[in-house]
């Protein structure tokens, strides 16, 4: 059995059921906010419970929840199992699990017990510890009980800058601002530091944060710009993705990111206003129903983005010399990260050493890095080898710690050896699950129970990360990606493109066909056209 949530999102499979015949259990209608105490700062609220209205409901009592992830449509439970964060190394940092003092679990019993019982933890209990991140395999989060604060305000200030010192000034502006994050763009040289603060209540503003990329977009537009990706994939349009990329990131940031001063529009920094208002976003969860002319750009219902997300944390000792050689691979191959920033760049966020068995084992950095994801799992992307070298030179020369709702398989490949407290989590498992009916195959091979590991070795394997290559056969050889080692990171193995086809736009320029030119130019109108009109729309619609 799994537990899920109305949404049932995660990039790994961890909300699969089991076997031939697994049961989904949905927690939809448990949604309730239980209590909510005043003088002690703590509400108690059902796992079902969206983040949105868990801020929601703290605000109408004059509190707040410290920190979030950035998405409102993530629910509690969700945030739980899979250890989910904003960005801070201030007091006990960004992690939600940090702030819980509370836990109601519904477990499997005997039948004299009628087969399923709760267990009720508190912050005394050790194997709270355990709870706090869970992968849902303990049993059934039914209610848990956060520790608040007084409602504040934030100010935000985004300043771009060139990154020519990137990598030592990383690890100090964590330290220099409450909730700060930082967004990098290799390809145009770029970064925007987030300057994030607490403000007293009665500081003047009423800002929102409706950012850009979590707001309603119109559906039609959002199938035409996959269109347009898919043609700049199949026939090599990167420099009409450079363009785009450069236009899109351009765009966002002089919109202000989506956040709104007065809740109307961006007229300028700093932007302030209520923590509930400003911690995260997702307008397009709560947009009117309209037949789905609008939807969430990822939504499965409609033809529109379909992409991989990996997000791995390096600890602050290690961040700059990690990104010191993403810096030289992107230097040896300087458009090859456009594709990144036509979804933003690099997202990192500061994550705190946590209490949670399966939480982060020391301060870090989290690097999110979202890419296109071809339909056909056998259909190599543009620069395959250089997100998989990233990815490897992040996991294995830097010891990087996988998110636990995102990234491919082989993030998790020996993952448990990286958790100095994994085997009192297998223990808490033991205790409340022993016979893993809140399991399937997936968790079992991260678990390491049973079967060992997640890795799964067979033609085209290392395109999906389902195995790093060691062979041609794992990457597509008959489309002329063949395994090959890094370029920075040596010991790195990936799937690289024929030598003669990947060393730059100069040998694309002389080779490529007069017609595959005009197909890329194209290409990069019609998706320049789609940004375009995709504001034009926004603007008709306010």
């Amino acid at each position: 059995m799994r537990v899920v949530t109305r949404y049932a999102h995660s990039i790994p499979k961890l909300v699969c059921p089991g076997g031939e015949s697994g049961l989904i259990i949905s927690t939809l209608h448990l949604d309730r906010v239980v209590s909510v105490d005043k003088r002690s700062m703590r509400m108690t609220l059902e796992s079902g419970v969206t983040l949105k209205n868990l801020i929601d409901a703290a605000a109408n009592e004059g509190l707040a929840l410290p920190h979030s992830p950035y998405w409102l449509g993530l629910t509690v439970g969700g945030i739980l199992g899979t250890g989910a964060h904003g960005s801070s190394l201030f007091g006990k940092g960004s992690a939600v699990h940090e702030f819980v003092v509370g836990m109601r679990l519904v477990v499997p019993a005997s039948q004299d017990e009628g087969y399923a019982k709760v267990v009720c933890l508190t912050e005394a209990e050790e194997d709270l510890n355990a709870l706090k991140v869970s992968l849902g395999v303990l049993g059934v989060i039914s209610q848990v009980t956060l520790q608040l604060q007084p409602m504040f305000k934030r100010s935000i200030t985004n300043v771009q800058q060139d990154d020519f010192d990137l990598e030592n000034r990383i690890a100090q502006f964590g330290l220099e601002h409450e909730f700060a994050d930082v967004t990098w763009h290799p390809a145009q040289r770029k970064v925007v530091y987030r300057v994030d603060d607490r403000v007293p209540v009665n500081t003047s503003g009423n800002g929102v944060n409706d950012f850009i990329g979590f707001r309603p977009t119109f559906s039609p537009l959002l199938a035409t710009a996959r269109i347009a990706e898919e043609i700049e994939e199949s026939h090599n349009g990167t420099n009409s993705k450079c363009a785009l990329s450069f236009v899109r990131v351009s765009s966002i940031l002089q919109l202000g990111t989506g956040l709104k001063n007065n809740d109307l529009q961006f007229h300028g920094y700093p932007v302030i206003g209520y923590q509930n208002n400003m911690q995260a976003a997702g307008s397009c969860l709560s947009s009117p129903e309209d037949g789905l002319q609008t939807a969430c750009g990822w939504d499965p219902r409609i033809k529109g983005l379909f992409f991989f997300q990996n997000g791995i944390s390096i600890s602050v000792s290690k961040i700059g010399q990690f990104l010191s050689d993403v810096r030289k691979l992107r230097d040896m191959i300087p458009n090859s990260l456009c594709g990144v920033e036509l979804y933003y760049g690099f997202l990192m966020r500061y994550v705190k050493a946590s209490s949670a068995y399966l939480g982060k084992q020391e301060d870090s950095v989290d690097i999110e890095m979202t890419y296109y994801r071809a339909n056909d799992p056998n259909t190599p992307r543009l620069y395959e080898d250089v997100l998989e070298e990233i990815e490897q030179m992040a996991l294995v020369k830097y010891g990087g710690m996988p998110h636990w709702g995102k990234n491919r398989n082989i993030a998790f490949d020996g993952v448990m050896k990286k958790y100095s407290k994994y085997k009192a989590f297998l223990a808490a498992k033991t205790k409340y699950d022993s016979n893993g009916h809140f399991s399937n195959e997936w968790t079992d091979g991260v678990l390491g129970i049973e079967k060992e590991g997640v890795i799964i070795k067979k033609d085209g394997c290392a395109l999906e990360g389902l195995c790093v290559c060691s062979e041609d056969a794992h990457c597509a050889p008959d489309k002329g990606y063949f395994c090959k080692p890094g370029r920075v990171y040596t010991e790195a193995r990936v799937c690289r493109r024929g030598e003669h086809n990947i060393t730059g736009d100069l040998v694309s320029e002389k080779w490529i066909s007069p017609l595959l030119t005009k197909i890329s130019h194209s290409s990069f109108v019609l998706s320049a056209s789609v940004w375009f009109y995709w504001y034009v729309f926004k603007i008709r619609r306010h």
